[in-house]
């Protein structure tokens, strides 16, 4: 089964043993923002999927699953 952006962006924030607040604040959104996301319930816009790959060091195409 493909995982999804926000089951990515989960497992890549716990790998680096950061907790949805501590996210947030680094991209500069609000903490719900992190929870909507992975939960799946809305999408990040591009500059924010941008930043997020920035911050993590992956590529967009993974990010996004378009590349496993």
């Amino acid at each position: 089964m493909d995982t999804t952006f926000g089951e990515r962006l989960k497992d890549l924030r716990r790998e680096r043993g950061l907790g949805q607040i501590a996210l947030a604040q680094k991209l500069g959104v609000g903490k719900s923002v992190i929870s909507l996301w992975e939960l799946g319930k809305c999408e990040p816009t591009l500059s924010n999927l941008v930043a997020i790959a920035r911050f993590f060091d992956v590529s967009l195409d993974w990010l996004t699953g378009l590349e496993d």
